[in-house]
């Protein structure tokens, strides 16, 4: 069977308003969860309350917590809707499943899963060999788009800088 077709019969739509939370950190939950529009961040708070954002997620993008999925853990990061979104939740035991019975679905999570680990090994990269101005740099040179959808907070917090370098950082880029 063909993945969009598996996860329109056995996913469930959710409608979520801005601000609302799909999941939040420490949660159990067990669904993977497809973006048909919207804008959603995920992101993690530190002991003392500080908020870093791990990702934004648009249309066409999935997301779930694989600790909470997988190893029954609770979820280590939050989700948040940024703008009205639709999305398909899929019961990650139903997908779980039917990988291990239909060559169609397991291939397609096999890319499905690639895709995601160069998503973040990139990330990883990003945040570990480039300083905050070529990560600036990146960003809009890979998705422009964002920098009009979410604050510049966001940005920065994405960036792992404060709102002032970010600041300062723009300043230099645009000079």
């Amino acid at each position: 069977m063909e993945l969009g077709r598996f996860i329109t019969e056995n996913g469930t739509s959710l409608s979520r308003e801005p601000g609302q939370h799909v999941f939040r950190q420490g949660d159990q939950n067990a669904s993977l969860y497809f973006v048909r529009t919207g804008l959603l961040k995920a992101y993690y708070l530190s002991a003392d309350g500080k908020e870093n954002i791990k990702s934004f997620i648009l249309p066409g993008d999935h997301i779930g917590s694989l600790m909470a999925n997988h190893a029954g853990k609770s979820c280590s990061f939050s989700l948040v809707c940024l703008k009205q979104c639709e999305l398909v939740a899929l019961p990650f035991r139903t997908l779980y499943q039917s990988v291990r019975t239909d060559p169609d679905i397991s291939g397609a999570i096999v890319d499905l899963l690639l895709s995601f680990a160069m998503k973040k090994e990139v990330r990883e990269y990003e945040l570990l060999c480039l300083s905050a101005e070529d990560r600036y740099r990146r960003l809009i040179e890979s998705t422009p788009e964002i920098l009009k959808l979410v604050t510049q907070n966001e940005i920065a917090r994405y960036l792992g800088v404060t709102p002032v370098g970010l600041s300062r950082i723009k300043k230099r880029v645009m000079a």
